[in-house]
């Protein structure tokens, strides 16, 4: 089981933690409804090196990014559920829109996305570049995502 960790808790001792982390893998979402696609996905990211933290976008991004309606999970459960997978390693809840300060303070050696996004529009692409790292894009193999999963609640279930 990985570990939920504050991001100050992280900060102060991320240059203890790190050199045995290597190669680090680093991905990043809201994981709002925790669905297979999610599953399969942080699984390709944990195969590509040896150790999986996932940045967990607070409820304040997830509602700046997704609407007032959401997040449907509080973030602590979100980032509980997340590290109960046997593929993650680590877990930290960011505020900021964009992964960015994550990234600068951890380093990755890998980045993964989905493949849903695209290298020239990742906010995050040129920041993991410049210092040498590698960024992935996963193939979605399952196209589903929270917001279908709540459509089709309130189709079946009514509003």
């Amino acid at each position: 089981m990985g570990t939920v960790y504050g991001w100050a808790e992280l900060s102060s001792s991320w240059a203890e933690i790190s050199p045995s982390w290597r190669s680090l893998v680093f991905t990043n979402g809201c994981f709002d409804l925790l669905h297979v696609g999610h599953l399969r996905y942080l699984k390709a990211a944990k195969a590509l090196g040896k150790t999986l933290m996932v940045g967990i976008n607070s409820d304040r991004s997830v509602q700046a990014l997704k609407g007032s309606n959401r997040p449907v999970v509080p973030e602590q459960e979100r980032a509980e559920l997340i590290a109960g997978l046997g593929c993650v390693d680590g877990v930290v809840i960011f505020d900021q829109p964009t992964a960015q300060q994550v990234i600068e303070l951890l380093l990755p050696d890998i980045y993964v996305k989905g493949g849903d996004y695209q290298l020239a529009t990742l906010p995050e692409a040129n920041t993991v570049l410049s210092y040498g790292g590698r960024v992935e894009l996963i193939a979605v193999e399952i196209p589903t995502s929270t917001s279908k999963i709540i459509t089709t609640i309130l189709q079946r279930y009514g509003s």
